[in-house]
C-alpha cells in the first residue's frame, strides 16, 4: 500500500497517522477512526514553536520535530484522551485534508485557527 503523505516525521497511511518519535522509544499510530477533531494552530515563540519535543502544557504532547522552531503552523489532534498529540508536518494543509477526509470530520473554518492556549 502506498502512503497518502510522508515527510521525515509524519506519515498518513490508508488507515491512520503514524507519528515517528512520538515517544522516547518510537512511533505512535493513530487510526483515523480515533480522531475526534483536528485543529490548526499558529505557533509563536511562547506557544509551541520552541517546543522541539515533549510538553510544557500537560494537555498537549509535541512529537519530535527539530525543525519546529522554523515552522508557523501545527495540528492538534483530539483522540478522546486528556493529552492531545501536537504535530507539525511539512505540509499542514495536506495532512489536515487527509485526516478530515479519512476521519469523516467537517471542513475547517477560519475560526478553528488560533494559538495554543
Amino acid at each position: 500500500m502506498e502512503d497518502l503523505y510522508r515527510d521525515g516525521w509524519i506519515t498518513c497511511t490508508e488507515s491512520g497517522v503514524v507519528i515517528r518519535w512520538y515517544y522516547l522509544w518510537g512511533s505512535r499510530t493513530i487510526p483515523y477512526a480515533a480522531i475526534r477533531s483536528a485543529r490548526r494552530v499558529r505557533l509563536t515563540p511562547l506557544h509551541g514553536r520552541a517546543r522541539v519535543w515533549g510538553t510544557a502544557n500537560p494537555r498537549y504532547w509535541a512529537s519530535l520535530d527539530p525543525g519546529r522552531p522554523r515552522k508557523d503552523t501545527a495540528l492538534i489532534l483530539d483522540v478522546g484522551k486528556a493529552v492531545h498529540p501536537f504535530i507539525t508536518p511539512q505540509d499542514v494543509p495536506e495532512v489536515e485534508r487527509i485526516i478530515r477526509e479519512r476521519a469523516g470530520l467537517p471542513e475547517a473554518t477560519g475560526s478553528e485557527v488560533g494559538p495554543i492556549i
